[in-house]
Order: structure tokens, then sequence, then C-alpha cells
């Protein structure tokens, strides 16, 4: 009788520590336009080959090839590189906020700005998002007034949401815009419910939900797949994966041996897997799943491949737990830089203008930003009154909360 070798469990390790060389090797990547692009109404099944493999649409040299070319008005490209570089100043101003002591804490999107603008572009205004805090790339192509922005990160008296959220965690209606929350994956089941809600009372208007790649490993992420599955609901699930959540290497999440998009294609929905980091990319694949769910063909799940460029949150030193040099050699470059580079090469862009937009959108970031500490910041110490808190809640306030209120004398 042979003696079985003692059994080893196995713990991801990340492709570089700090100090050390990373190796992206990894990642199973795709020449730009050799993906196929299958017809909308494809069974999930057979969208097996693009859950592994790589939609890029950019080749290196910034021209656009393959059959993920989307059909795009020009003008939409340069709105949508304006929001990316937009995106990009207002994340680095409001992190020099915090760290003046402005407000308390700051999230940038930092390498990941691509995937909210080109997506927002692809869906209707009345469609409904269901972000996390990386997304405020959404608001920015949608024209969301930045002042806005800045009062809620700080909390100050024109807040629109009174001090109640912390700050990045946006609540924009109008702009299509979810509250977002910071229990992660939350996101998946609300965006599933409201599409389903949306088909029932014969709507026209689909859901979209963002998730990081650690909040795969969340429960709400499986039974999210599985009622967009079984009832076909009308909405886009997107997995961002930028590699790390928080300290957290994606491996950790069930990355390693296969892709996140796989797993839609095992709970029986359509699945890419898409370059991240490529506007025209994610506009296009965007594009695609959009239609799925207005013609009721059902959900598609998208694992956005991209890289967190920066820290975590202004809580987070991501050189403790991963090489300093890592943003700056991740193979599917800058998300920025590349659409640049296209929009260039048809002549509709230029150094110049590129220059000049670049000065304009600081300006009028700088100017929101001034508008803004006009109704206080943290540090000028401006607060809320107690008496806000019993406002907004109950359209008829219950007797206890009015006895609360008297005893505090407001």
């Amino acid at each position: 009788m042979s003696k079985d070798e003692p059994l080893r469990l196995h713990v991801p390790e990340p492709s570089g520590r700090p100090g050390c060389a990373t190796d992206f090797s990894y990642l199973r990547l795709s020449p730009a336009g050799t993906v196929r692009r299958p017809e909308v109404d494809v069974l999930p099944m057979d969208t097996r080959d693009l859950a592994y493999s790589l939609v890029s649409v950019l080749d290196a040299e910034g021209k656009a090839v393959g059959p993920w070319v989307p059909d795009i008005d020009i003008d939409m490209v340069r709105t949508g590189l304006r929001a990316m570089m937009k995106t990009r100043i207002f994340d680095s101003r409001m992190l020099l906020a915090q760290r003046q002591k402005k407000m308390s804490f700051y999230m940038q999107s930092l390498g990941e700005e691509a995937i909210g603008a080109a997506q927002a572009l692809a869906l209707r205004i009345d469609d409904m998002c269901f972000p996390t805090y990386r997304q405020q790339s959404i608001l920015m192509v949608r024209d969301y007034p930045m002042v806005d922005m800045i009062c809620q990160l700080m909390s100050n008296e024109r807040d629109p949401l009174k001090g109640r959220q912390l700050p990045v965690m946006y609540s924009v209606k109008k702009a299509g815009f979810f509250s977002i929350s910071g229990n992660l994956a939350t996101q998946y089941i609300q965006a599933v419910g409201w599409a389903m809600a949306s088909a029932i009372k014969g709507d026209t208007k689909i859901a979209s939900a963002w998730i990081g790649d650690g909040a795969t490993a969340e429960a709400d992420f499986d039974t999210a797949l599985t009622f967009a599955h079984v009832y076909r609901a009308p909405v886009i699930l997107n997995v961002v994966n930028n590699q790390w959540a928080i300290s957290t290497f994606q491996a950790i999440a069930g990355g390693e041996d296969t892709t996140f998009a796989a797993r839609g294609v095992g709970c029986g929905i359509a699945s890419l897997r898409v370059d991240g980091n490529d506007f025209l990319a994610v506009y296009s694949a965007s594009c695609w799943a959009a239609q799925r769910a207005r013609r009721n063909l059902g959900p598609t799940l998208i694992e956005w491949v991209t890289y967190r460029a920066g820290p975590h949150s202004t809580s987070d030193d991501p050189s403790k737990y991963r090489p300093g040099d890592d943003a700056a050699h991740f193979p599917l470059g800058d998300p920025i830089a590349r659409l640049k580079q296209y929009l260039i090469g048809t002549g509709a862009w230029s150094e110049q203008e590129h220059e000049d937009t670049q000065k304009a959108l600081e300006a009028e970031v700088i100017a929101a930003q001034k508008e803004a500490e006009q109704y206080g910041n943290m540090a000028s110490g401006s607060v809320f009154s107690p008496a806000e808190m019993f406002e907004g809640i109950y359209k008829d306030m219950p007797e206890h909360l009015r006895t609360q209120r008297q005893q505090l004398g407001i």
C-alpha cells in the first residue's frame, strides 16, 4: 500500500514584492485586433474563449484595429479624453486638499479613468450605474458640477448629502449615479434587483454595476450572478481587475489560474475580458453588452484588466506591499496617453491642443475648489447643525425623535 504525500495548502503570492521587479506575464494578453467579436445574440456558453483572451482595439502605434473597432463619432472620443484628463486633474487636486486636512479621506482612480468614462458614453443618462469609489469619471463625462462633488468631499454647508456619506461616496440620481456603498459587492445585488424591477415594469432602462477584483470573493457577487442569470436581468456586471484589493493581490480573490470573466460563463452569463486601459475597447464592449441587455438577451459580465497606479486610498502606502515602479511597467500602458496617441494619429488632436486642454482643465478644477471652499472645509471647522440628523429621514417624524430633538434644544 503506497504512502500518500502530506497535503499542502497553496497560498497565492503576488508577482512582485517591494524592492523586486514585477513579472506581468501572468496577465494573459492578446494582440490588439485578434479577438473575435461575436453577434450580440451569442449564447453565453459560446463566449468562453472571450473570457480567457483580451479584447483590445488600440495597437502599439495607437491605431484602431480588429473587429471590435467601434462606430463612434470622433467628437465623442474627444469628449472622452477631456473627461479622463479632468478626472486625473481633479484627483490630483483633491489628494492635495486631503493632505492639507481640508477633507478626511480621498480615493483616486489613477490609471482607471477610461473604464468609467467610456462606459458612461455607451450608456443612456437614464440608465442607472451602481459604482464603487473609483468611477468618478462617470460624473465627469456627464458634466456633473465639480463644486457639488467637492462640497460633498469636504462635508461643508453646501454638501448635497448633508455630511451623511464618507468623502468620495457620491449620490447623484439625475446623473444615473446610485449612492456609493462602502460595503463592497453590494453594488451587484442592488443593480441586478434594479434591473429586474425595470424589466418587471416594462421599462427600457438598464443597470450597470461595478466592483473590484477583491469583491468577487464576497457572497453578494455569487448571489447577483445567480439572479442575473436565472431572470436574464438587463444588467452589465463590471469587474475592475486593477490587480490589487488594498494590499491583497488579485490571486487571493481567485484570479491566479483562471480569470474573473470565466466566472460569468460558469454561471450562464455572456462574458468578456477587456483591456481596461483602451478607451475604444471599453466603449465597444460596453455598447455590445448594453445592446444585449436592451434586447432582452440577458446580462453580461465584463472583466476590465487595468492597474491601480496610485494608493488604494489616502490611508494606504503601496510601497509596503508592491514594487514602487509597478505602474511604469504595466504592459497595457496609460489610458490617457494611449487615447491621446490615437487622436493625434487621426488628426483630431495635437500636442498643442493637449497642452492647452490640460491648462484649461486645471484652471477649471482650481476655480471649482475655490468656490466650494467658500462654504467651508474640515480645516476651517465647519460642521452641520445637530438638527440636520433629524431632517430628510421620515416623511412624518416619529414622536420619539421629536422628543430627542426637543431634549437637544434644537
